[in-house]
């Protein structure tokens, strides 16, 4: 091969590669005495072809044998092949990071690494990344497969979620200090550099034991400051390149600070949502058009959500608009399905609080599903736009419409994924709304009768979906989980309805004999529900 191959050209080195990888998984164990014999005599030549040659053969191999088989080849090489990331060559550097990706997945595999690092005071060399570029994305997934197995191998106590400290923990704050390092280098644009860097750290971030969070702490504040400047940057921007650069910033920012608020407490995020609120409302303001920074802010703004609770009221007002602009982003599908879900969020967290925003959100869902267009196609036919949907008036009033929502042509796939994703976040959306009116106590709050009028157009929605062969087992789930929820909200009125609509049963059905736990406690669930209702009958 030569040095300066591009990545997504195939050539005969990476034809062989393939070709080892499924000779070891086929051959399993018997592969390695084979290989070994090779490896062992390159992975130190002078010439860079054979020292890649040797490590990729590693690497292709790793996973067929057993991991009790590679482990003491592993202990072996680590140090080796932590020197190789220093190599001279490019390739030799890229190849060797991605063939440590494959150690650390191995049993045992962050230990021996850990070790090792300890030993040989490599810790430090390891880490420093300044003078890496085409490489990088190895490096980083090195790194994020290096988080994700010690905090896999940790210790969690049995009243705990995660572990009070990992084998990643002393060196957690360094590592996080040089992926910002290298996120914020001038050429980070280049090679995917910075991206890599950021996703690398938002998994490190994930998985960090609780010993870790002062770090935490500190980065979230770091990735504050920078969307702060990035923000101000917006007045300056010359070109159409400068301001891909700008957007794509935004983004990684974005998606960055909704990992982190997830690791933040309740107490901690109540003293920077202010801040990260109003950053958030800037960029919804200055991103019109760009429909993915705009869908990185609503997954932003969720994630407070989640983390403030009932807290988040304060800010309703002010970000309602933009809430309103999302669900009519039909153009941008995306935008338009991160919205819906958020609304279940919103329910789920305000409760009875968002009584005051339900007329106009409502409205909005409803239009959502009745839109005729919700993505741009080329030459859209007639036949395969949705049809009108039922329409509420405001005060729970209800027009029917003789049409349903989603109808299409069985060939257009990209609308069947539109539809079965929207139709997951609406019905998502409806579940948020009543939980979030019945409230969590025993008995059922009052204010869940203002759907009563809507109930029986939810459950003709879903007898619509059950009709519809193309439906997905996500949207299985979320129906079955919403008509346990009518039931319980509603008691035999929810009955009567379901027993006159019998496909909604064989949904139910199906949901139970699916391989997905999910779907099928939630349709068991349903299902015991409608049996109680029954009985009582």
């Amino acid at each position: 091969q030569d040095e300066n191959d591009d990545d997504d050209d195939w050539n005969p080195c990476k034809a062989a590669g393939v070709c080892l990888m499924l000779l070891a998984t086929c051959c399993e164990d018997d592969i390695v005495p084979h290989v070994l014999p090779f490896i062992k005599e390159h992975i130190k030549n002078p010439d860079w072809r054979y020292r890649d040659a040797a490590v990729m053969a590693f690497g292709c191999i790793l996973e067929g044998p057993e991991p009790n088989q590679l482990k003491p080849l592993v202990i072996q090489a680590m140090p080796t092949l932590i020197e190789l990331m220093k190599d001279p060559s490019v390739v030799m550097r890229g190849f060797s990071s991605l063939t440590f990706f494959f150690f650390l997945s191995l049993g045992g595999g962050v230990g021996v690494f850990l070790g090792i690092l300890a030993g040989k005071g490599m810790e430090c060399e390891f880490l420093e990344l300044r003078g890496w570029k085409t490489d990088g994305c190895f490096v980083f997934q090195a790194f994020s497969s290096l988080a994700e197995a010690a905090y896999e191998a940790a210790d969690v106590a049995d009243d705990q979620e995660e572990p009070a400290t990992y084998c990643l923990s002393s060196s957690f704050e360094l590592i996080v200090q040089k992926l910002l390092e290298t996120a914020d280098r001038p050429d980070g644009h280049q090679n995917n550099l910075r991206s890599s860097a950021y996703e690398s750290l938002m998994e490190i971030v994930k998985n960090s034991a609780k010993d870790c969070y002062p770090a935490v702490q500190k980065t979230t504040l770091v990735i504050m400051e920078r969307l702060q400047q990035v923000l101000q940057m917006e007045s300056h921007i010359q070109s159409t390149s400068d301001r891909i650069q700008f957007n794509d910033l935004q983004s990684l920012l974005c998606a960055t600070l909704q990992n982190v608020l997830r690791k933040v407490q309740h107490q901690d995020a109540l003293q920077i949502s202010d801040v990260v609120m109003a950053s958030l409302l800037r960029m919804f303001q200055s991103t019109a058009g760009s429909g993915g920074v705009q869908e990185d802010a609503l997954m932003a703004v969720s994630t407070l959500v989640e983390v403030l609770g009932g807290e988040f009221l304060k800010y309703m007002d002010a970000f309602k608009p933009f809430l309103g602009i999302g669900l009519k982003n039909y153009a941008e599908y995306q935008v338009c399905l991160s919205a819906v879900g958020l609304v279940g969020d919103l329910c789920r967290a305000l409760q009875s609080n968002i009584l005051p925003f339900c007329d106009e959100v409502m409205q909005l869902l409803l239009e959502n599903l009745g839109v005729s267009r919700p993505f741009p196609a080329p030459e859209p036919r007639v036949d395969a736009l949705p049809g009108g949907s039922g329409r509420w008036e405001k005060r729970g009033r209800k027009r029917e419409d003789s049409s349903h929502p989603g109808v299409r042509p069985q060939s257009d796939y990209d609308m069947v994924d539109y539809l079965n994703e929207l139709r997951e976040g609406c019905l998502e959306a409806y579940t948020g709304i009543i939980q979030g009116l019945k409230g969590d106590q025993e008995n059922v709050h009052p204010d869940v009768m203002l759907v009563q009028p809507r109930v029986e157009f939810i459950l003709s929605y879903i007898d619509h979906i059950a009709g519809d062969e193309d439906h997905t087992d996500g949207v299985v789930a979320c129906a079955a989980g919403l008509i346990g929820d009518l039931c319980t909200a509603f008691g035999k009125d929810v009955l009567k309805l379901v027993e006159a609509r019998p496909m909604i049963h064989e949904l139910l059905t199906e949901g139970r004999r699916s391989k997905t736990n999910k779907t099928k406690t939630l349709a068991t669930w349903a299902t015991k529900e409608l049996r109680k209702l029954k009985n009582q009958a």
